[in-house]
């Protein structure tokens, strides 16, 4: 199925991503699209906690992805 270990390792990161969007109804599209957009810019290594803002169930990702 896949060519390596990487390779699943990094589909089946993808897929939960995209299914929990599923699970929270957002928009899949649109949350992946928000995610490539704001995630670059985000200083997580300075501040850890900023990324329980981008999660499916966060007030601002259900506001901007549904």
């Amino acid at each position: 199925f896949y060519a390596s270990p990487k390779g699943a390792e990094s589909s089946s990161i993808a897929y939960s991503i995209i299914e929990t969007a599923k699970a929270n109804n957002l928009n899949v599209f649109k949350y992946l699209t928000y995610l490539f957009k704001e995630l670059p810019n985000t200083p997580f290594k300075e501040e850890s906690d900023l990324l329980e803002d981008y999660l499916p169930w966060s007030p601002e990702i259900q506001a901007n992805c549904k």
